[in-house]
């Protein structure tokens, strides 16, 4: 089979920068080693329950952001999403809470009620977050490619907004815990368990305009989506569809197929054939999966090899639960800090835990239930270390439910007895269902003190082969979105 560019994976990525293609007028066509499209995006379906792998909160849908530009391209109509009042409450150690809302008088007023002990500090770093947050999503808006552009551009694209400019390249090379000495434990904490959840990693290692994005989101509003991520992968394939683009399913890749210059012209499949790409071939695959499956090691240069070797994220080990529809909550998600670790690095595995329940306008789950999804952070080498057999593996499981299950009902002790246990997931359970290596979901975690990407987040070290997902460019499914508008944007110049 022949076409201009194929795209290797289906997860939102993948869907993403094949839909644009396809309005485009290229012929496109998306090959997916699973029977559905959606990757980590793809819900767990147990007794009419369908649970969604992630947070369930989504950033860039207001009308005048990526996703309302994406949709108004591809002509159909965008899924339903609905502002999160507040978009989550972080939940203390001590049981003092804070919602994060989009309202700066009540915010700062609740936030020096928290932690008296720093208001002034608290308030200052809030401050310099949204000042920032706001900027840099502004000047994304205008200039989706800000985060790779060459540093005098960059400048360029900043003029607009002023003296902020120049405060904003001041403070790229700076860690978030740089603009954190005057306050306590208690809030660097606060600020920990937000960026953990958000970033994959703690104010040490988080470069401050990457926090600035991210704890600003939930300041500016964060969205629930009817279906979850689910539906928008749904959508972008019927998009696909009506626009001439083809979609394989059960469609094993193997490897590249290189042209006599050494360029990806194609991809092996696993039953023999040969796709061929005249255009491209864009991978939705991780980076490590990039290189070391599908590109292969001896295409892969030595530096690169060195640089993946280095690099790990995070796993999740996932509580599906069911829950009383009319239990008392006082919010969807309440983000669950369960141990200050005083004196001690942060350490996500055992001090937190995001409790999302699906909206009540959308419960995803049978008459009189909610659907809730627990995430907790685990190591991935602990559940890909040799085990005898797989009883080894459920003991595993069920120590971690066990310890899960006790954490949650100590932080969130008004739940009862109104929840139950449907199901549970780890990164076992993720490694066999999307092939990611060692079952590691989500963005890679930030690197210290490094903002700017080196270059286009889609450019690999191969002619003709791209990379859109989640390992090559953050913030979350916006992110993907973004990078996935570039990559199109590129490959239709």
């Amino acid at each position: 089979m022949a076409c201009e560019v194929v795209v290797v994976g289906g997860g939102i990525g993948g869907l993403t920068v094949t839909a644009l293609l396809a309005k485009r007028g290229v012929d496109v066509c998306l090959l997916e080693r699973e029977p559905q499209v959606g990757g980590c995006a793809t819900n767990f379906e147990k007794f009419g329950y369908s649970f969604e792998p992630g947070y369930g909160l989504f950033t860039g849908w207001k009308p005048d952001e990526i996703h309302a530009l994406l949709f108004a391209e591809l002509g159909i109509e965008a899924p339903e999403t609905r502002l999160c009042v507040p978009s989550y409450l972080v939940r203390l150690p001590d049981q003092a809470e804070l919602a994060l809302v989009n309202d700066n008088e009540r915010f700062e007023e609740n936030l020096c009620k928290t932690f008296p002990e720093c208001a002034t500090g608290a308030v200052a770093f809030y401050r310099g977050i949204a000042t920032l947050g706001t900027t840099l999503r502004r000047v994304l808006q205008r200039s989706p490619d800000l985060l790779s552009m060459s540093n005098s551009r960059r400048a360029l694209s900043l003029v607009p907004e002023g003296r902020i400019a120049a405060a904003i390249l001041k403070a790229s090379q700076r860690s978030t815990a740089d603009y954190l000495g005057e306050v306590s434990l208690r809030f660097r904490r606060f600020v920990d368990v937000q960026l953990q959840t958000l970033t994959q990693a703690s104010s040490l290692e988080v470069p401050y305009l990457h926090a600035a994005l991210a704890l600003n989101a939930p300041r500016e509003g964060m969205f629930a989506m009817r279906g979850g991520a689910a539906e928008l992968a749904k959508r972008l394939a019927q998009s696909i569809y009506g626009n001439g683009g083809r979609i394989r399913l059960d469609t094993p890749v193997l490897r590249l197929s290189y042209n006599s210059e050494g360029d990806a012209s194609g991809v092996d499949l696993l039953s023999g054939e040969t796709v061929t790409a005249a255009r491209a071939v864009v991978s939705n695959l991780t980076v490590w999966d990039t290189y070391g499956k599908l590109a292969g090691l001896n295409h892969t240069p030595l530096e690169i090899r060195r640089q993946l070797n280095k690099q790990k994220g995070w796993g999740a080990y996932l509580l599906l639960l069911g829950m009383e529809e009319d239990a008392s909550l006082v919010a969807d998600h309440i983000l669950a800090l369960t141990d200050w670790q005083d004196g001690r690095p942060y350490d996500s595995t055992a001090a937190q835990l995001m409790f999302a329940a699906a909206p009540s306008w959308d419960p995803r789950a049978p008459a009189g239930k909610r659907a809730v999804t627990v995430h907790a952070f685990t190591d991935v080498d602990d559940w890909f270390t040799f085990h005898k057999d797989e009883t080894e593996l459920e003991e595993k499981d069920q120590e971690m439910l066990e310890q899960c299950w006790l954490r949650l009902h100590a932080a969130l002790p008004e739940l009862g007895d109104s929840v139950e246990v449907i199901e549970t997931a780890n990164p076992r359970t993720f490694y066999e269902q999307t092939r990611r290596k060692l079952g590691m979901v989500g963005s890679l975690p930030p690197t210290p003190l490094s903002f700017w990407l080196d270059g286009p987040a889609y450019a690999t070290s191969i002619k003709n082969l791209f990379i859109v997902g989640d390992t090559t460019y953050p913030f979350g499914i916006e992110g993907l979105t973004r990078s996935a508008l570039l990559l199109a944007n590129k490959l239709t110049a």
